[in-house]
């Protein structure tokens, strides 16, 4: 072999022998990554209305603070759905400040929390109900244009559905659409009444915690498994819950078990960017949650949905069974 031969060859083998095997694979991880996130169901935190009174004996800024510490914990960010109303005064301003100064966003939930399907609330009380929250909120660094109504009623037939839908594009509103409901504001009833009844001292605490946390989950298994079917994946879910003691007492042990049930757990505003949420029902199945009016209009789900959505007659046989 000539010499000019040899030392290609000699050239040849260097630069193979340089070359990273691993490289192609390395490129490749991200995406592995990416699948894995999207195999599993992920839920975060929304939470409605702003109480401002003394719960059973928890004054209003010690109730307040644990359920911004139980987030706190968990490295979580919710968006807090205010009504208006109570939110003028000293101890609404230091609600809101408290949640924005944490981090959280600020969103809108009408004024005096009127249900849109009364037929004497009409578009125009729409209308006057979002700018005047707008005004209060639109104060703070975090607040932001969803609005959520009140028990997710969206008016009783189609033209007021579309006439309000108008009204939220007109002030560049979206809707903050829940797709995990439940009657974690039942429990709360049931828990304050139970406390004024025997005292906090003499009640079953425990038994509270576990029905709030098995109720929460059971209508959580539910909306993901209806939503599944219809979406094909996991979306990212956003349940309300709302701003009372049953939040401030078990928000933790919730967050906990969602967690050991194999749930991703996320900040409320990133699950908002989901493509579900620009998925709008037709005007005539508005109302209730999404995936609930997904469902209705879908017209495949009807042996599985019942009316209304979530209710108190469906849990108090079983709270009355444990004398909750």
């Amino acid at each position: 072999m000539k010499p000019a031969q040899l030392i290609i060859l000699f050239l040849l083998a260097i630069f193979l022998g340089c070359k990273n095997p691993t490289s192609e694979k390395v490129e490749k991880a991200p995406e592995k990554s990416e699948k894995a996130i999207q195999s599993k169901p992920v839920v975060s935190f929304t939470f409605d209305d702003g109480n401002t009174s003394n719960l059973a004996g928890f004054q209003f800024k010690k109730w307040n603070r644990m359920i911004l510490s139980h987030l706190e914990k968990e490295d979580l960010k919710a968006v807090f759905f205010i009504t208006g109303k109570n939110k003028l005064n000293t101890k609404g301003q230091y609600l809101l400040k408290s949640w924005n100064d944490d981090g959280h966003t600020i969103a809108n939930h009408s004024f005096s929390h009127p249900n849109f399907n009364s037929e004497k609330n009409t578009a125009q009380v729409f209308e006057n109900e979002l700018i005047k929250t707008d005004m209060i909120i639109s104060k703070f660094s975090n607040h932001t244009k969803l609005f959520r109504f009140p028990y997710l009623k969206e008016g009783q037939h189609q033209a007021k559905v579309d006439s309000i839908r108008n009204i939220l594009s007109k002030h560049n509103y979206l809707n903050g659409y829940v797709t995990i409901d439940a009657s974690d504001w039942y429990v709360d009833q049931r828990l304050i009444r139970k406390i004024k009844e025997v005292g906090l001292d003499a009640i079953d605490i425990d038994t509270f915690k576990d029905f709030y946390v098995q109720h929460i989950l059971e209508r959580a298994s539910y909306y993901e498994k209806l939503s599944y079917e219809m979406n094909g994946r996991h979306i990212n879910h956003t349940l309300l819950l709302h701003h009372n003691l049953t939040s401030a007492l078990f928000l933790g042990d919730l967050i906990k078990e969602f967690k050991e049930q194999g749930w991703d757990v996320i900040d409320a505003d990133k699950a908002f960017q989901d493509e579900i949420f620009k998925s709008i029902p037709k005007s005539n199945f508005a109302g209730e949650s999404l995936i609930y009016s997904m469902a209705k209009q879908s017209g495949k789900y009807d042996h599985v949905l019942r009316y209304p959505a979530e209710d108190s007659r469906y849990e108090k046989e079983e709270m009355d069974k444990l004398d909750l």
